[in-house]
C-alpha cells in the first residue's frame, strides 16, 4: 500500500492503548529491516529520518525508498521527518513525499513555538500530512541538536493543553524525563506528568528518547497514553556492532553484502523486539 499519514494510525493507537514504533533509519538496509519486522508482526510502522540524514541522502531518495517499501508491504507505513526547525526543509520533505513532519521550536518561548508550529500545521494539513511538535526540552543529542542535562525542561500539562488548542497540531511530544541517546543510569521519567498531560490532551503523545528505557517503564508510558515511541541510538549501535563483528572475524572482507546482511538481521531482531514491547503486533488493520 502507499505511504500513509501517521495521524490515523496514532489515533488508533491512542484509542487502543498501544504504541507505534518509530525507527530512525540511515541506510537502505536499515529501512528494509524495520519494514520486514513490521510486516512479519503485522504492525503499523513509522520510518523516520533526522535532518542530518535528509541532508546526507536527500529527501527524494529517502521518500522513493520508503515508497517502494510501503508499496511492497501490506501494513500501514508513514515516513516522518524528525526534529526539524528549518521551515523550507519541512516543505521540501512534504513535496518529496513525507507523510509526517516534526517542527521543533521547543527551544523558543511558548508564543514563538505556537507561531512556528501553527505555520507548519496549516501547510501540512493541506497536504494531509501529520504534524508533530515538542513542548519542554528533551535532553541529550539528536544530530546537531544538543540539550545539556541542566537545560532539559519538563512540559507543563496545562501548557500542553493550551498549545494543542492554539496550534491544532496532530501529535505532541512532551518532555517527561526521557533523553536522546543511551542513558547513563535509569531514566527519571515523570509518570504522573504523562498521566496528567494525557488527561488534558486528546492528541496522540510521543515518547522521545526511546533507546534504552527499561521494558517495564516503556509499558507504563504506553499504558498512560504514549502512542508513538522514537528509537534511534539503539538501532545504530546494533547495526554498527554487527558490522564490527564481521570485520573482527574477517578483516580482509571487502564485499558490503557480506557485512550488511548480518547488520540488517541484527536490526530486524531489535525492531521486532520494540514492536512487541509497544503492543502493536497484529494492529495493522486498526487504521483501515
Amino acid at each position: 500500500m502507499p505511504l500513509v499519514s501517521s495521524t490515523a494510525m496514532l489515533q488508533a493507537a491512542r484509542a487502543g492503548g498501544y504504541c507505534v514504533s518509530a525507527f530512525n533509519v540511515h541506510t537502505l538496509e536499515m529501512l528494509q529491516a524495520v519494514v520486514e519486522a513490521a510486516d512479519e508482526l503485522r504492525s503499523p510502522l513509522i520510518i523516520q529520518s533526522t535532518v542530518g540524514t535528509v541532508k546526507h541522502l536527500g529527501p527524494d531518495y529517502i521518500a522513493a525508498a520508503a515508497t517502494t517499501a510501503a508499496n511492497r508491504s501490506s501494513v500501514p507505513i508513514a515516513l516522518h521527518l524528525d526534529h526539524c526547525s528549518d521551515f523550507p526543509l519541512i516543505i521540501q520533505c512534504i513535496r518529496a513525499g513525507y507523510t509526517s513532519v516534526m517542527i521543533d521550536a521547543s527551544h523558543s518561548p511558548f508564543e514563538e513555538n505556537v507561531r512556528q508550529t501553527k505555520k507548519v500545521v496549516e501547510v501540512a494539513q493541506a497536504a494531509s500530512v501529520n504534524t508533530e511538535a515538542e513542548l519542554g526540552k528533551v535532553g541529550g543529542v539528536e544530530d546537531d541538536i544538543v540539550v545539556e542535562d541542566q537545560d532539559a525542561l519538563l512540559a507543563d500539562p496545562e501548557e500542553c493543553e493550551k498549545f494543542v488548542a492554539l496550534t491544532g497540531v496532530s501529535t505532541l511530544a512532551p518532555a517527561i524525563g526521557t533523553a536522546h541517546g543511551i542513558y547513563k543510569g535509569e531514566p527519571n521519567i515523570d509518570f504522573a506528568r504523562i498521566e496528567r498531560i494525557a488527561s488534558l490532551v486528546a492528541a496522540p503523545l510521543v515518547l522521545h528518547g526511546g533507546s534504552g528505557i527499561p521494558d517495564e517503564q516503556v509499558k507504563r508510558c504506553v499504558a498512560l497514553g504514549m502512542s508513538k515511541m522514537n528509537v534511534a541510538t539503539e538501532l545504530r549501535i546494533a547495526f554498527s556492532d554487527a558490522i564490527k563483528a564481521v570485520f573482527q572475524q574477517h578483516p580482509e572482507e571487502n564485499d558490503p553484502r557480506k557485512y550488511m546482511v548480518p547488520a540488517k538481521q541484527a536490526l530486524f531482531e531489535l525492531a521486532a523486539d520494540k514492536i512487541r514491547l509497544c503492543g502493536s503486533v497484529n494492529k495493522a488493520g486498526d487504521t483501515a
